[in-house]
């Protein structure tokens, strides 16, 4: 080899890696959550943003929606935006089989091209253990949480043109390294991303896009009960939950030029959770 070859790798980091690329975040509705830490961090490094929420699912939880409304979620993202980027957003349902392809192409219309497309978005709640689960269940978390993924995928990949820093990022949640006895519906649709990511990225690395999927393990977005952060607080080796931002520095890494070799592969970030205890 040459000394051409070691030493082609420039070391010196750019400030704003994104700047110039576009990023479709879902699942951002409130300031407590993984999306919101996520939206932040790409638009630090120069990203301009395009923001997907739907607070009526918040709502209809025991955590609630943003106590101050998407306008200060959106307004929390515009406020570190950086030269000349931009922030949009839309409310939507993703549960609709036409639903992502319509937000995708708001997205399009709003920036003309998606670089980065992080699948944020989750359906809580309404689920059981295998006794209780029904058709119904199963098919609600199916729609939002794996098959809107899928068909976000599909849209993102039709659009992207081959340019550098195409990137699809899913979030699953460690079902496959631990049981999840309460939750058949949503553990079922999650690994099912999981478990289609290889396959995925294979797919749309024809079109210079990476796909990885991330598993930010238990991260407190509030709305866990005082009793149940202590007993989980006591599986981390560092002696806490994981916070927002936990999860949000390794995707936004992801999204970097500098993640460009990594695909197909479903990533922990979780502290070292420690699931036997």
């Amino acid at each position: 080899m040459t000394s051409e070859h070691f030493d082609s790798s420039p070391l010196q980091r750019e400030v704003f890696p994104l700047a110039g690329r576009v990023a479709l975040v879902t699942g951002v509705s409130r300031r407590a959550g993984i999306g919101y830490a996520i939206a932040r961090r790409l638009a630090g490094l120069g990203a301009s943003l395009f923001l997907h929420h739907y607070a009526p699912h918040d709502h209809d939880q025991p955590w609630g929606g943003d106590p101050d409304g998407i306008n200060a979620v959106a307004g929390g993202v515009a406020g570190v935006l950086t030269g000349r980027a931009k922030l949009r957003h839309l409310e939507l349902d993703l549960a609709g089989p036409d639903a992502p392809a319509e937000l995708f192409d708001a997205a399009g219309d709003a920036f003309g091209h998606v670089d980065i497309l992080v699948c944020n978005h989750a359906r809580s709640g309404g689920d059981g253990p295998l006794a209780a689960v029904t058709a119904a269940m199963l098919d609600a978390h199916w729609a939002v949480n794996a098959r809107s993924a899928i068909l976000l995928a599909q849209a993102h990949a039709a659009q992207h043109d081959g340019r550098p820093g195409g990137r699809i990022i899913f979030m699953t949640s460690g079902q496959d390294l631990g049981p999840m006895r309460d939750e058949v519906a949503y553990a079922a649709a999650k690994g099912a991303l999981a478990s289609i990511t290889r396959t995925l990225a294979d797919t749309v690395a024809a079109k210079a896009i990476t796909l990885n999927t991330i598993n930010p393990g238990p991260v407190d977005t509030g709305y866990a009960t005082p009793q149940a952060r202590e007993a989980v607080r006591r599986h981390f080796p560092l002696g806490r939950w994981g916070t927002p931002d936990d999860p949000a520095r390794l995707i936004a890494w992801l999204a970097t030029d500098e993640a460009e070799w990594i695909t197909g592969q479903v990533i922990s970030t979780e502290g070292g959770f420690r699931r036997w205890e």
